[in-house]
């Protein structure tokens, strides 16, 4: 499932310019802006009509994307961790202090994965860092699976959609505690 570079041209310019985009992901729809641009977190969670407290979730295509949001873990820690990745398992993980609240909300943990989904992964390679990635849908509701899901709840709100299809979860990602492993959300 290979991506054009125009469609991935647009879509960085979009999140450059604090832009929301939408795109598949393992399980369903995702919606993304800049995790270091305030205004569109701010727009994305007024999108989403999301609470602020609840945090928000970063997907990257590597460890290393990540690792200017995140705070040092032991070495055992990172390895569990990265025993699950690329694939569809979140971990919360202690943030730096110095991220936007934003992100981590009323937690001091921040919720990340690097993602399987080639697209996906195109479009953090392609933007050099991760994603803020929430799922698709008005708080409450069902997230969509589909582009046409998409333009159906959010109309013209949205910068720009990424075409693909979503990959083979039935379910949303299982979310893990990177400090004691624990399962937090079974996937």
């Amino acid at each position: 499932m290979p991506v054009a570079q125009s469609v991935l041209d647009t879509a960085v310019a979009n999140l450059r310019t604090g832009g929301i985009i939408a795109y598949p992901t393992e399980a369903v729809f995702g919606l993304g802006c800049d995790p270091d641009n305030h205004q569109a977190l701010q727009r994305l969670l007024a999108l989403k009509q999301r609470q602020a407290e609840k945090g928000l979730i970063l997907i990257a295509a590597s460890l290393s994307q990540l690792q200017p949001y995140l705070a040092d873990l032991a070495i055992e820690q990172q390895q569990l961790a990265m025993t699950t990745w690329p694939g569809p398992v979140t971990w919360l993980w202690p943030a730096r202090d110095s991220i936007a609240p934003l992100l981590h909300g009323m937690h001091n943990t921040l919720a990340v994965r690097v993602t399987a989904h080639p697209i996906a992964s195109a479009i953090c390679i392609a933007f050099g860092k991760p994603l803020v990635s929430t799922s698709a849908n008005l708080a409450g509701e069902s997230p969509v699976r589909d582009a046409a899901g998409v333009r159906r709840v959010f109309a013209d709100k949205i910068d720009y959609i990424v075409e693909g299809s979503v990959g083979e979860r039935d379910r949303p990602t299982e979310i893990r505690d990177a400090l004691t492993g624990a399962i937090i959300r079974p996937g």
